[in-house]
C-alpha cells in the first residue's frame, strides 16, 4: 500500500503489563509491512509510553489505535476506560532522573504534536491519548 493511502489499525488490549509489549511489536510490524521503518524507534517509545499509562492507571480495558494520514502523518493513541484526564506532563529536563512519571514529558519531548480528549459511547466513558509524528 503506498504512502499516500490512508489507513488505521486498532488492537484492544486487557489490563496487563504484557499488553505493552505486544502492542509495541504490532506497531512495529504494522510500520514495517506499510514502509515506513524510518518510524518505528520513536513510534514504538510513543506507544509504549501511551498504552503503558492506560495499562497501568486504569483498570479496565484499553487500545492501541494506528492512524496514517497523507501526505505523511502518523497519529499513534492509546484509548482507555478512565475518564480523568492524564497528568500534564512536566518538562522533560524534570523528569530525567525519575522512574516513574516520564510517560507524557517522553511523548511530549519525541512527538510532533499530542493530545488528549474524553470519550463517551453506548454509556460507555474513557478518554483517547494520541500523539503525531511527521514522516517529513
Amino acid at each position: 500500500m503506498p504512502e499516500n493511502e490512508a489507513w488505521e489499525y486498532s488492537l484492544y488490549i486487557p489490563n496487563d503489563l504484557r499488553a505493552v509489549t505486544v502492542s509495541r511489536r504490532t506497531l512495529r510490524l504494522v510500520l514495517t509491512m506499510h514502509g515506513l521503518i524510518r518510524l518505528v524507534d520513536v513510534a514504538e517509545l510513543l506507544a509504549t509510553e501511551l498504552v503503558s499509562n492506560a495499562v497501568r492507571h486504569t483498570k479496565g480495558p484499553a487500545a492501541l489505535r494506528i492512524r496514517w494520514s497523507p501526505p505523511g502523518t502518523l497519529r499513534i493513541g492509546a484509548w482507555d476506560a478512565d475518564p480523568e484526564p492524564p497528568e500534564p506532563p512536566a518538562r522533560f529536563e524534570r523528569v530525567t532522573e525519575l522512574e516513574e512519571g516520564r510517560g507524557l514529558a517522553l511523548v511530549r519531548a519525541c512527538a510532533d504534536v499530542w493530545g488528549w480528549h474524553p470519550l463517551a459511547r453506548h454509556g460507555n466513558r474513557g478518554k483517547y491519548v494520541w500523539c503525531e509524528l511527521a514522516a517529513g
